[in-house]
């Protein structure tokens, strides 16, 4: 049913979303899919890297010691902007495309005040609303 499956991740905040990569795993298992990871950077350091060219080597490690624990194929890619927040949403449909991949597995970031006040948007939402592939948003 599933061939490719793109899961965005921030390296900065892994510990955050350990059920989205655990349900990304367990779906690429069941259908001998294989994982793409993926993160969009600003050309500027973060609290990830200190440019894209060590993200993506961050990256790359990282897509490896899930294929290794895991015993799934795995990819990285990472996709630089000159500003993330405004373009986010639009490098990851890029990036669905480009890819191939037929499901988006994404965490969720928790409710707070800001989504009460409709102040932050959903990139989930987003990503649904100009991908025509399936997306899997983890709380």
């Amino acid at each position: 049913m599933y061939s490719k499956i793109l899961v965005p991740v921030d390296l900065a905040h892994k510990e955050k979303m350990s059920k989205a990569l655990d349900t990304a795993t367990d779906i690429a298992k069941h259908y001998q899919a294989k994982l793409c990871y993926v993160s969009v950077t600003n050309t500027t350091p973060s609290a990830a890297a200190h440019n894209p060219g060590e993200l993506a080597k961050k990256l790359a490690a990282f897509a490896d010691e899930q294929s290794q624990a895991h015993g799934v194929k795995a990819e990285s890619k990472v996709i630089e902007t000159a500003d993330t927040a405004v373009e986010l949403d639009k490098k990851l449909v890029e990036a669905i495309k480009e890819s191939g991949a037929d499901l988006v597995v994404m965490a969720s970031h928790s409710p707070g005040i800001g989504d009460k006040l409709h102040i932050l948007h959903s990139n989930g939402a987003n990503i649904v609303r100009h991908s025509d592939v399936s997306v899997f948003v983890v709380r």
